[in-house]
């Protein structure tokens, strides 16, 4: 962790060598700008990440994202209107069943699970949590469903007798009647003067709406006796993430599963104190999951991947009681590590670095399950932060289907590549789907609002002095760096010119 700078220091160097893509293998075909950062302000991260940028360690890249094989988008969730998916409620499900029973599911979820990546050259990196792949859905029998869901049953369930959709999907009728009729037609079933049957599920779903209106209206009373029977019955909100959380965590449990905050830090005692097991889970991860040899994560690679953060640990008086910088969220089960997330807490996110797991807990899907968990935890910083409401989730891969997971953390956002706006990423997928590489702002005027206008007020760090670039440039009359220095300036914006300094040798 760098300590004692108060600004942000870096080392440009280009993206012209392709490099090996740790998504679709191909040995020349990642390409990405990097440089590397000896210190690092957590605002200038923040702004940087909104640029397209993203650390590995203390470096910092940049997909070049019109030239590389896998167009890598920055991707957000917005933490206070997330709503757990089916998918990620039965996530939850299955670690109460383990905490509360000690039932471990007998083979290995495919939703959640982690693929290999290379990781050798920095630029080949991916993002923070493995992508999860998505069951197909299971070939229904028989007739097809009719694709209700339970809003639209909502609906039809408070309209009044007389309205023209009331129960019309649920009992026989003919389309052509001008009005629908609870009868069957005749011959139909055991008793022709009866509506058809329905299945069981269908009929307990109904029930149980009816009750909810008979609720929600008060002492019984029918829909059709309230002033405007057309509009729907405003059912309870739905149960926030904590909720589904809380109830994951039994109160007596078979085994006990607790999350600790440790700050990236060696002056830390919880830090150094759970350094070696923390280590020593990170090189059986990734031998068992990613296949590396010893040599490949060892303690000092664990150290330089993992542990090595530019960022500058803040605690400003509006900011989280945390303060702002990287830490590794690690998951206690029974006294002991199974699972770390390691994430940075900036000023208006948290965002999501890496998550290495004991393999043995693979099958509890532990890679959804903590994005799960970053997302809550997001959330309670928003209230000691108010402009802390982000979950930055590293980049979706739309050509690499085993990375459009991240896109089922809604809503969210993608970064346009060319304005650096955020777009909603339903609105992207129909130019994603056509192209790999995409300007997702539809506004054909519109550019970056922070584009390099004047590169002389870049700053530079030459022999120990700060200076901006002009001033350095009349001193280094033969200096042939101009167009490298207006590269690096206009990938990281004039805002961020200004206050970064650019190392010059």
């Amino acid at each position: 962790m760098a300590a004692g700078s108060s600004c942000t220091i870096v080392e440009y160097f280009g993206g012209d060598d392709g490099y090996r893509c740790g998504y679709c293998k191909n040995e020349k075909g990642n390409f990405s700008h990097g440089m590397w950062s000896h210190a690092m302000t957590v605002q200038d991260y923040q702004d940087l990440i909104d640029r397209g940028w993203r650390r590995s360690g203390k470096y910092v890249y940049k997909p070049i994202m019109n030239k590389t094989c896998c167009p890598q988008y920055t991707i957000r969730c917005h933490a206070l209107n997330f709503q757990p998916s089916k998918t990620h409620k039965k996530i939850l499900k299955k670690m109460s069943k383990f905490l509360s029973k000690g039932e471990m599911p007998t083979e290995q979820d495919t939703t959640p699970a982690e693929f290999e990546t290379a990781r050798k050259d920095p630029v080949s990196i991916p993002d923070g949590r493995g992508p999860e792949t998505t069951p197909k859905p299971g070939k229904s029998k028989g007739r097809k469903s009719r694709g209700l869901d339970i809003s639209e049953l909502i609906y039809l369930f408070s309209l009044s007798p007389s309205h023209p959709l009331f129960l019309f999907p649920f009992f026989s009728c003919s389309p052509s009647h001008s009005s629908p009729s609870l009868s069957s037609p005749s011959g139909v079933g055991a008793d022709p003067g009866r509506p058809l049957c329905r299945k069981a599920k269908e009929l307990r779903k109904a029930r149980r709406l009816q009750k909810e209106q008979k609720r929600q209206v008060g002492g019984g009373v029918p829909a059709s006796a309230t002033s405007n029977p057309a509009t729907p019955v405003q059912l309870t909100q739905p149960k926030a993430l904590e909720e589904f959380i809380n109830e994951s965590l039994p109160d007596s449990p078979l085994h006990r599963l607790e999350v600790r905050l440790v700050p990236v830090n060696d002056d830390d005692p919880q830090f150094m104190a759970t350094y070696e097991q923390s280590a020593a889970l990170y090189a059986r991860y990734q031998m068992a999951v990613h296949g590396d040899t010893p040599s490949e994560c060892n303690e000092s690679e664990f150290r330089r991947f993992l542990c090595d953060s530019p960022l500058e640990m803040e605690t400003p008086p509006d900011g989280p009681a945390a303060g702002y910088g990287s830490f590794h969220q690690q998951y206690w089960l029974d006294g002991r590590i199974v699972a770390v997330g390691v994430v940075d807490i900036l000023p208006t996110c948290v965002s999501s670095v890496y998550l290495y797991y004991h393999p043995d807990f693979a099958s509890l899907s532990l890679g959804s399950y903590s994005a799960l968990r970053e997302v809550a935890f997001t959330r309670q910083l928003q209230k000691q932060s108010p402009k802390l409401c982000f979950y930055y989730l590293g980049f979706y891969i739309h050509s690499c289907n085993k990375m459009r997971y991240k896109g089922q953390y809604q809503p969210s956002d993608l970064l346009c590549p060319e304005t650096y706006v955020f777009v909603p990423i339903e609105c992207c997928i129909p130019s994603l789907e056509q192209t790999h590489y995409a300007r997702f702002n539809q506004d054909p005027d519109a550019g970056d609002t922070h584009v390099l206008k004047d590169l002389g007020r870049a700053l530079v760090l030459y022999r120990r002095t700060v200076m901006p670039y002009a001033a350095y440039a009349r001193k280094r009359k033969c200096s042939n760096d101009e167009m490298e220095v207006a590269q690096y300036a206009g990938l990281v914006g004039q805002v961020c010119a200004e206050r970064i300094l650019l190392y010059r040798a």
